[in-house]
């Protein structure tokens, strides 16, 4: 008998191939077998998308520290998961914007009337989020190079090198993935219950730091002191970086109206 992925000879008591890792498919295809086969990829806490979201909560060092090192069967691929979080980002989006759009509506944060200013405000705002999946998941890809960077050089000049750099994207992409299908459902399930964005927004800013704190000092063993300072000082790392990008963002600018380029 061969794998009937990878075509390599497999011995008759195998459940998988040794290969490719494929379930070795014994079975003609049936009514029975198709309900299995759904209940086992997307409905059975065994599947690979639960474990990879339950064990990044319960144990987050096995799911990462695992695919680093090279074992990459039992839980979802880091891309793989990273783009279900995007997938799951941009369908919260829509829902928001479809049914809840008061959410997006930020006129009345100070409880005064809306004077010409705050409504061009609110229209400018209204333009932006008309393409705002995109630019929304934009913001969330862009921000795992930025991440990656300076947890890299935090950790690195800490005297922590046990991770490379691509080795720290790895992480940063697991916990971003983790952080974005968290979050989907959470704004999903506020909107319904009618809490605002801000309120929200802000509850999930300090639970994301507090959860990064957790993951990092799960992956790297370290005290939670050590690990709290270390996170501190790469969001200020993180701020460095989006200054120099709007200095060289600015200079470009001005160089080009001096070109008269544009």
């Amino acid at each position: 008998m061969n794998c009937k992925n990878c075509n390599k000879p497999l011995l008759d008591t195998q459940k998988y191939c040794d290969e490719c890792g494929a379930k070795v498919i014994k079975n003609r295809l049936t009514p029975t077998v198709l309900v299995h086969q759904i209940n086992e990829e997307f409905i059975s806490i065994d599947n690979k998308f639960l474990q990879t979201f339950v064990n990044l909560y319960k144990n987050p060092e096995d799911v990462i520290n695992r695919y680093i090192d090279g074992t990459r069967k039992r839980y979802i691929n880091v891309l793989q998961y990273f783009a279900i979080g995007l997938t799951l980002a941009g369908i919260q989006f829509y829902i928001m914007q479809r049914f809840f759009p008061e959410q997006f509506d930020f006129s009345n944060i100070f409880n005064q009337e809306i004077n010409e200013s705050n409504q061009s405000f609110q229209e400018k705002l209204n333009e932006v989020l008309g393409d705002g999946g995109n630019f929304q998941s934009f913001a969330y890809i862009i921000s795992v190079p930025f991440s990656a960077i300076s947890t890299w050089l935090t950790y690195r000049f800490t005297g922590f090198k046990k991770f490379n750099f691509t080795e720290h994207v790895v992480i940063n992409l697991y916990y971003s993935g983790q952080i974005i299908i968290t979050t989907s459902i959470f704004y999903i399930i506020t909107s319904v219950l009618g809490i605002g964005l801000i309120y929200s927004s802000t509850i999930i800013s300090i639970t994301t730091f507090f959860y990064q704190c957790y993951v990092f000092k799960k992956v790297t063993n370290e005290s939670s002191l050590e690990t709290f300072a270390k996170i501190v000082v790469s969001y200020f790392v993180i701020a460095i970086q989006a200054v120099i990008l709007i200095v060289l963002l600015v200079l470009i600018l001005v160089l080009l109206k001096l070109t008269n380029i544009i």
